[in-house]
């Protein structure tokens, strides 16, 4: 059975809500999956899973597009790691008023890519909380794993 690790980081409850909607897609279709908020988490978790979910929003405050610190352990720890047995995605959360968009997507996107992980859907941006188009692009993430 795959076993697939959630992890995530909600300021508002977006984040989570992707994060729990993409674990009852993939529950539904039968994985193994395990979630996690970010904080609690641990990089190193992921050498023991088929497959990485990570959600994430962007924090714009004093400056603009920064990774949410809660989230910042876990990623420096993930830029550590070699995976090349795992398959990830990224989505995550940001205001497309701020001229960088949900660049925590990006950054842990490239940290996966630099730990030789290999992607298995593509990332997904979500403009402040999920719209049909967004839940549609979720399926999308979920059927990519599913079919793995």
């Amino acid at each position: 059975m795959t076993k697939v690790k959630i992890v995530y980081a909600s300021l508002t409850g977006n984040n989570e809500a992707i994060a729990d909607y993409v674990a009852s897609g993939l529950t539904a279709r039968g994985l193994d999956v395990d979630v996690e908020e970010m904080s609690q988490a641990l990089a190193d978790d992921l050498a023991d899973v088929d497959v990485a979910v990570v959600a994430s929003y962007t924090y714009s405050g004093v400056t603009d597009g920064e990774l949410p610190d809660e989230a910042i352990d876990f990623y420096e720890d993930l830029q550590e790691l070699t995976l090349p047995a795992l398959r990830f995605a990224v989505c995550g959360s940001g205001d497309s008023t701020y001229e960088q968009f949900c660049t925590a997507v990006d950054q842990f996107q490239a940290a996966f890519l630099q730990a030789g992980a290999t992607p298995c859907a593509e990332p997904v941006k979500v403009d402040l909380a999920p719209e049909a188009a967004d839940w549609a692009h979720l399926d999308a993430v979920v059927a990519a794993i599913a079919a793995l």
